[in-house]
Order: C-alpha cells, then structure tokens, then sequence
C-alpha cells in the first residue's frame, strides 16, 4: 500500500472531533484565591492540599516567566479556565461511561487497547479521570493502579502525601508553581517489591474545553527489582483560542527496578505543552523513556533523570516534529549523581514549513560521580529551506572519571534519495514519506505496536500537511 493510501485512512477528524457535551461544573477563567479554593470545595481534598495549592499560587504569583525558550506571549492566564468536570463520575465499567464521552475514546481506540493487551486502562476527560479498570490478575499481584484523586483521599493518602511534588518543586519555575495550585485528574501506580508487570498499564488524556488548561499529575512508585511498562497517550481538537497543558510526572524507581515510559504527545496546534517529568533512580535501577512530541502550539517538555544510586541506568528515545506555526523545544536532562551510571539519549526531530525545533540535551555528572558512560545522539532533518533546527548542548562535568560521547548532526532531506526513489515509479510525496518515516524508525520501534502505528499516521499526516 503507498504511502498516500496510508495517509487517506487516517483522517485528522478522529483527533479534532470536538465534544457537545456540556460541563457539569467549571471555574471561571483566571487564577485568583478564590478559584484555587473552589477546586479544593468541589474536590473535597484534605487541608493538607487546599494549603499546598494557595501556596503554589504564591509562588507562581512571584515568579518570573522563563527568560529563555520559546515565546509564551499568546499565552494569558487570565483568559484560561483551569477546572472543568466533565458530566461524569469515575466508572470502573465501560458501559457506565456517558455516551458522548465513551464514542470519544472509541474513536481514539481506547477500549479497543484495553481488550487486546493491557493490564489497566485510565481514561481522563477534561480534569477528572471518567473510567478506570485493572485486571484482576494484576491487582491480586499488589499492584494498584487508580486515579490521583482516588488515591490522595483513600488509604494511599499518606504515601501521596509524602510523594507528592517531592520529585518536581513547586519553587523550580513558574509552571510547576501554575501545576501545584490547579493540578487534577492523574494517575497513581504502586507496584510492590519483586513484582513483574507483564503487560502494560495506559492512561490517556483526553482535552475537549476551549480556553481551558489541563494539569493532569501522574505519580508511579516501583518498588526494589519489580518493573513495569508505562503507557500514556494524550490528544486534543483544535480550537481558535489558546489551551494549555501543564501535566506533571513523577517516577520513582526503586533498587534493581525497571520502568519504561512511553509516551505519543498529539496535541492540538492551539495548546501551550508545558509538560515536566522527572525520575528517581536507585541503586542498579533503570529508567526507560520513549517520547514522541507532535501538534502543539508551542511546546516545551524535558524529562530528567536524577540517577541517585549507584549503576543505574538511563535510555531515553524521542522525535519530535515541528510543522508549519509550531515552537516545539524538546530534551532530555540527567544528573549522574552516584558512581557507576550511565545513560543514553537518542533524539530525532523533523522540522518541516517553516517549523522550529530545538533540542537541548543536559547532563550533569557530580564530583564523586566516578566511572559514569553517557551517550548523546541527536539527529534533525529540515524538509524544507525556511524551517529551522538546533541543538543546545548543557553540559556539567565535576570529576574526571567520565566517558562522554555527545554527538549532534542538522541535515536536509536528500534531493538525491528523492530523485532515486522516483526513478523507480514512486511519487515525490511518497519518496519524501518513506525517506521521513525511515528516519523516524529506530523511535517507532521502541513502542507499542498501536503507538507505532499512530506515530506513523501522524508523520504521514504531518507530510500531507494536514493541520
């Protein structure tokens, strides 16, 4: 089948098809006390989060916008509404789910996944988590899997408590300050010690509201030699005025433990992705990331690894790609802050009409940070004369017991390639199709099969220029 056969199959209707139904209840747009307030009242969280939150909003009130990155100037807080609850309570049967809802997700294919391979299944509307299932099998193990709201006002209410924005600081920058004080909707994992999850647990995201933010929080806990594989996929219609995401995500990756997290980001090219994701590793523990950035506005997100014990590892597998009107400034960050870690980052990005895309690798290694491997591989492909791509190497060296291998290379589409392919009876657009989607394969690979074919789809759609 050609590539441009591929691409008539995947409508851009599935993700843009935008919801009727309305809220049940939301705040009004801007941030004040008494907004913060009324998400604590219709929530009906402890004090300890009611506290949190007016403090978050101090800060974000004191703090600067980043002076570095792309431009936010079309973004105006005062113009976003930061709480919408869906018509919908949290289901833990499918058919329980509002009509209007269920069809959304149906169309995105997430009953489809939960029945053919998954462990559990999060499904978030707006700002509140509509349905969420494990298998029972999986759930005999220990394993718990449930919504953030769930877990913050059940019996895992301590354990939130003591995990919560503990990885990710509110004092770090503005937008980790906008998440503490408007945060909902998320999911909680805890997988005991020695516990092996076979199958993968998934949580998608689903943005539907006009004006509106989306600040989902996603705390997972991996205890000593257990492991699990991460999936979450999120995706929004497009609207003529500006949205935001400021999700955050916290791992923790406990001794001899091994997480995988991937994730296909296909946001709207109306939505701010103001994304932060943060691991902790421990002692002989890994840490696996595979990204894929798509859609957005403008886009900033940086998963960072801290490799706090000794021989733990870190992989981290993206692409981004940047198509006409989009910002996108991508990473990866890690602080090699035991003896004996290593990492790995492999990037890829595709910037095509007049896109703008950046990649900013970090690596800190500290002083008695002795014997630590890191291996940076950052690859851009420019389709085109007028779009743009960097690269923006960090890098923090303290000792001298360190192998570093940092590599970046920015190149055009090869005309040549393009000329051979034809020579052979493909189409100009189909031989720039295949030459894109090869470039982007060593990322597509690394994911499951459904986010590989989705990845797929929205190269193919990218290069048809569909927006």
């Amino acid at each position: 089948m050609s590539t441009e056969q591929s691409i008539e199959d995947v409508a851009r209707e599935m993700y843009d098809t935008k919801g009727v139904m309305k809220p049940k209840f939301q705040v009004d747009s801007g941030l004040t006390p008494e907004i913060i307030s009324m998400i604590s009242d219709e929530k009906h969280e402890p004090d300890w989060m009611r506290e949190f939150r007016q403090k978050s909003l101090e800060i974000y009130n004191s703090t600067a916008l980043p002076d570095w990155g792309p431009s936010l100037d079309g973004l105006d807080m005062a113009n976003i509404v930061t709480y919408v609850r869906p018509n919908s309570k949290m289901e833990t049967s499918w058919e329980d789910v509002p009509d209007e809802i269920k069809n959304t997700f149906e169309r995105l294919g997430i009953p489809e996944a939960e029945r053919t391979g998954l462990a559990g299944v999060g499904a978030q509307y707006d700002s509140e988590v509509v349905y969420h299932s494990v298998k029972k099998e999986v759930a005999d193990l220990g394993v718990v899997y449930t919504d953030m709201d769930t877990a913050l006002k059940g019996e895992y209410g301590d354990l939130v408590r003591e995990k919560f924005m503990q990885i990710l600081r509110t004092t770090e920058h503005k937008f980790m300050a906008l998440h503490g004080a408007v945060w909902s909707g998320g999911s909680f994992v805890y997988v005991p010690e020695g516990v092996e999850v076979s199958i993968p647990l998934q949580s998608y995201f689903r943005f539907n509201a006009a004006g509106a933010g989306q600040f989902e929080h996603t705390l997972i806990i991996v205890e000593k030699n257990a492991s699990l594989h991460f999936i979450e996929g999120c995706s929004a219609p497009k609207y003529n005025v500006a949205n935001i995401h400021a999700g955050c995500v916290e791992l923790y990756v406990g001794e001899g433990a091994r997480l995988r997290y991937s994730t296909i980001e296909n946001w709207s090219k109306n939505m701010y992705n103001l994304n932060s994701k943060r691991a902790v590793v421990e002692k002989n523990g890994i840490i696996e990331w595979v990204s894929g950035s798509f859609g957005s506005h403008t886009g900033c997100l940086y998963p960072m690894s801290v490799l706090r014990g000794e021989g733990a590892r870190m992989d981290y597998t993206g692409i981004t790609f940047a198509g006409a009107g989009q910002d996108l400034d991508t990473g990866a960050q890690v602080i090699h802050a035991a003896p004996n870690t290593s990492s790995r980052i492999s990037a890829k990005s595709i910037s095509k009409d007049g896109g703008l895309s950046t990649f900013r690798g970090g690596i800190t290694v500290n002083k008695d940070a002795k014997g630590c491997k890191v291996s940076v591989s950052c690859d851009s492909l420019m389709l085109d004369s007028i779009s743009r791509s960097d690269t923006v190497p960090v890098l923090d060296v303290r000792g001298d017991d360190v192998d570093i291998g940092y590599e970046a290379k920015i190149g055009r589409i090869s005309e040549q390639a393009i000329y051979y392919l034809m020579s052979r009876g493909i189409s100009e657009a189909d031989a720039k199709a295949m030459i894109v989607n090869g470039f982007a394969e060593p990322i597509s690979k690394e994911l499951p099969l459904e986010y590989a074919v989705e990845m797929n789809n929205l190269i193919s759609l990218e290069m048809k220029g569909n927006t």
